[in-house]
């Protein structure tokens, strides 16, 4: 026999459910697959030749710890900006903070709290670490607030996002990174930018510009001619990068060429998951799904690994 209720208590099955609901919400506002972009951060680690030292890669697994809680509290704060253009979006309206799965107080506090501690550690991690996430995070806000709206603006700024990532691993372990390397990271990081406007572009349709601004500014064929410099800059500067009297004097081989070819089918594959398959709209997923581009992702670490180590 059912057992009665006073009127507005509600059942603990149904509390706990409700709770598992917003947890779920608030972990998925996090966005925990864009922390693959943070993988950038062991770049200085690896070519360094510093794998193998515990003590250093211990920094870079708490730097790349701080740095997702940073990435997080952006996201958050993104989300919260673009809450009424994310629900007119067909893929975003279905976030938290857009459904309404997650109030707005409630990711203010979280994302005010991740903020706090990611860049608190970044500081007591290392204090030039400290500096350039503290950066990262007010240039962040400040694409938030305004500077997403500025066509071409918008896709440079995404970019020095990931060599601020690259910059910071180096950073934390105390070595120099190639400015060749991060030439090669700003190009590619332009590449998947203009190939997610593009696929948003395409995929809002007459309503690009209600969802984002600078979209009304672009156009399929402006974009594909940016692809087309992007990705063939980034191609060209990996392979000097590979060939430079620097990196050969670094690794002692100038074997790191072979790995030129693994990079130029990756990027084709990617062209080609954007132009044949209308995907882009979010790197993270096809890196997670797309088992030839991890196939290619995965061959290259390995001989990168194999060569300088």
């Amino acid at each position: 026999m059912p057992v009665s209720r006073p009127p507005g208590e509600t059942a603990p099955e149904a509390s706990t459910a409700g709770f598992g609901a917003w947890l779920t919400a608030l972990l998925e506002s996090l966005r925990p697959r864009q922390w693959l972009k943070n993988l950038l951060l062991f770049a200085g680690v690896i070519f360094s030749r510093h794998l193998t030292d515990i003590d250093l890669l211990l920094k870079s697994l708490l730097a790349f710890a701080f740095f997702c809680l940073i990435s997080s509290a952006v996201y958050l704060i993104n989300d919260a900006a673009d809450v009424e253009a994310d629900r007119l979006h067909p893929r975003k309206r279905h976030r938290p903070l857009a459904s309404g799965r997650l109030s707005i107080p409630a990711a203010a506090v979280l994302a005010a709290a991740l903020a706090a501690v990611g860049v608190g550690g970044a500081f007591w991690l290392d204090l030039e670490f400290g500096l350039i996430s503290a950066g990262y995070f007010i240039l962040m806000v400040l694409y938030t607030a305004g500077l997403k709206r500025l066509a071409t603006v918008d896709v440079v700024i995404i970019a020095v996002g990931f060599v601020a990532r690259a910059v910071a691993g180096a950073a934390v372990v105390g070595v120099e990174i190639s400015p060749w390397l991060v030439i090669c990271t700003t190009f590619l990081a332009l590449f998947l930018a203009v190939s997610k406007r593009r696929h948003e572009l395409l995929t809002l349709g007459d309503e690009a510009r209600s969802h984002r601004r600078a979209l009304a500014d672009y156009s399929p064929s402006l974009l594909d001619q940016f692809t087309a410099v992007a990705t063939t800059s980034a191609i060209l500067t990996y392979a000097l990068y590979t060939l430079s009297e620097r990196t050969i004097h670094q690794f002692g081989t100038d074997q790191l060429v072979w790995t030129v070819p693994l990079v130029v089918l990756a990027v084709f594959r990617y062209l080609y998951l954007v132009h044949q398959k209308q995907l882009g709209g979010s790197p993270e997923v096809l890196l997670l799904t797309d088992r030839p581009l991890q196939a290619m992702i995965a061959g290259w670490a390995l001989l990168v690994l194999l060569i300088i180590y």
